[in-house]
């Protein structure tokens, strides 16, 4: 398995915020204050010259598998959580703007004047020149979720880690809500993940990493510095790897 940074960090790093993360204590939509607090720690992971990228979720909006539960036709679901994660993208980008960051959204599906449409080398030219860049609608196609979205846009911008930042501090056997005794793994590997059937990500976003030799570190993204502290190497979460 491969081993964590050390003190000197990484140089080019892809973060997936969950959109459930931006709730706080809301039962739906974006809490401005958990949205402001994470641009704040993202801005001063920026200072220290990390080129990032982000993917943001968009299920405190609108999750399209359960649209698709729900009786709606799951393509047109998707489409819809597609658009919830530009919503949150643009929310994100006013936020980090304010925070002083150069910062812009590129959206895999077109939205006219609100977003740039998804390039590769243009994303990594804002990266090159020091903007953090969010990755918008997901991969553009329906049946695909947002982790698999992760996994192939820091495979396309050459990101040497992707975190994948939660509100809980890593992955568990069980869920640790509901079981008290259930326990944390601190290293996995991809075959693990899937032949337990973790909940880590899907597995196509587990194969789009395992076959890239990528690395995943699962962070609680509600404890004020854990994202500089995975910028920077340090033993957090778990780490997921070959």
């Amino acid at each position: 398995m491969a081993a964590r940074r050390g003190a000197a960090g990484y140089r080019r790093v892809l973060l997936k915020l969950s959109g459930e993360a931006l709730l706080g204590t809301l039962e739906y939509g974006i809490s401005l204050p958990v949205m402001d607090s994470i641009a704040g720690e993202i801005a001063q992971v920026h200072g220290m010259e990390v080129e990032l990228g982000l993917v943001v979720g968009g299920g405190n909006i609108f999750r399209g598998v359960s649209g698709s539960a729900q009786g709606m036709d799951r393509a047109a679901a998707d489409q819809m959580g597609m658009l919830a994660t530009v919503i949150n993208a643009l929310a994100l980008q006013d936020s980090l703007r304010r925070h002083g960051v150069p910062v812009r959204v590129l959206s895999a599906v077109e939205v006219g004047k609100m977003a740039e449409p998804f390039i590769r080398d243009r994303a990594v030219r804002h990266l090159e020149k020091g903007r953090v860049v969010i990755f918008a609608a997901g991969t553009g196609n329906p049946f695909f979720t947002t982790d698999t979205a992760a996994a192939l846009r820091a495979l396309e911008i050459k990101a040497e880690v992707l975190f994948k930042a939660t509100r809980v501090d890593g992955v568990y056997d069980r869920d640790p809500k509901k079981d008290p005794n259930a326990r944390k793994y601190d290293r996995l590997t991809y075959h693990e993940i899937l032949e337990k059937e973790l909940r880590v990500m899907d597995g196509a976003a587990a194969s789009l990493a395992r076959d890239a030799n990528l690395p995943v570190i699962v962070f609680n993204m509600q404890v004020h510095g854990n994202i500089e502290k995975a910028v920077r190497g340090e033993e957090i979460g778990t780490l997921v790897a070959n």
